[in-house]
């Protein structure tokens, strides 16, 4: 068979597996979705309390029973529980998220205000924890039997540590202590830092032992004493071969690390006072606002899904054999 010919063949076979790739990728997505709004949608109503109340302005607005009433029979709380539950399910496949009990607004609104705050403290926290997860699993592996001990114990210590704990302790060092940064985010840059750190040590914790099990692993391969014997230096082999070997257990954890910091958002986001989707999630979920719980959960599924995409084509780019298969 001919080059050409050879070409024409592998070009379909391409084209397939990328359209299954992206078939599979969508369908996953889509189950995703429905399994948040269905375990939103059952979750919610087992917290007690009357969602009606939360429509009128919550427990203390001493609403009459009448008014209590005609807001269950407008918002259809009044129809059984598999009738709402499908009508919910055919307003979101419109993309329809409904309004905001308690702040009288529409979701997509909401979330539309809210959701480039929390990108920006989620983004931020994720690349200053790749950094230091590299800065560790390096020291863990090239400054000898302390520097690796000492790195090693940095790891473990970073992971284990509660987001809450490690922002109380920050506040009270940074800006009690030393007042060099605020105690509140604002949108300076300063206000960001103590968030940005509190969110990202215990992920880089996590991240630098995964990454330095597979450097050192890359370090005892064939293909590094392959590499050494052809006079390759050792920071040379470092950047050249170790990095991206030790990047991908990162890079496939990436949609599992945009999770944690999500769900971090809502303790830091609720410390630091800073609008955003976690800290209006914790006070949507308070005070019953269905619609709104529902929007921030979807849209922080479809993130996940989006990441996880993402991070699955940066894997097999950093590893062409992922994609052979």
């Amino acid at each position: 068979m001919s080059t050409s010919a050879a070409t024409r063949t592998r070009l379909p076979d391409s084209v397939g597996l990328i359209l299954r790739w992206l078939l599979a990728k969508f369908a996953g997505g889509i189950f995703v979705l429905w399994a948040v709004a269905s375990a939103i949608f059952f979750g919610i109503r087992l917290i007690p309390g009357n969602p009606a109340e939360a429509i009128m302005g919550g427990p203390g607005s001493q609403a009459s029973a009448e008014a209590l009433a005609a807001a269950r029979t407008h918002y259809g709380l009044d129809l059984p529980l598999y009738v709402q539950y499908f009508r919910q399910l055919g307003q979101l496949a419109k993309g329809d998220l409904g309004t905001s009990y308690s702040l009288k607004s529409p979701v997509s609104e909401v979330l539309g205000e809210l959701l480039p705050s929390t990108l920006v403290l989620a983004g931020l926290a994720l690349l200053f924890a790749w950094i230091l997860a590299l800065v560790l699993a390096m020291l863990s592996t090239r400054s000898g039997a302390l520097g690796s001990a000492l790195a090693s114990g940095l790891e473990i210590v970073s992971a284990a540590v509660p987001h809450f704990w490690l922002a109380s302790v920050l506040i009270m060092v940074f800006s009690t202590l030393l007042g060099w940064l605020p105690p509140v985010s604002t949108n300076t840059l300063a206000g960001l830092i103590l968030p940005v750190i509190t969110l990202a040590l215990p992920l880089a914790g996590f991240l630098g032992q995964v990454m330095r099990d597979t450097m050192m692993e890359a370090q005892r391969s064939a293909f590094s004493l392959s590499a050494r014997a052809r006079g390759e230096s050792e920071i040379g082999l470092l950047l050249r071969h170790s990095l991206r070997h030790s990047a991908l257990p990162g890079i496939a954890l990436s949609g599992w690390a945009l999770g944690s910091l999500l769900s971090g958002a809502v303790v830091v986001e609720s410390i630091f006072a800073r609008p955003g989707l976690g800290r209006s999630l914790l006070s949507a979920v308070t005070s019953r606002d269905i619609p709104l719980v529902t929007g921030v959960a979807l849209v922080s599924a479809g993130a996940y899904v989006v990441i996880m995409a993402l991070s699955d084509l940066a894997e097999r780019f950093a590893d062409p054999r992922i994609g052979r298969s």
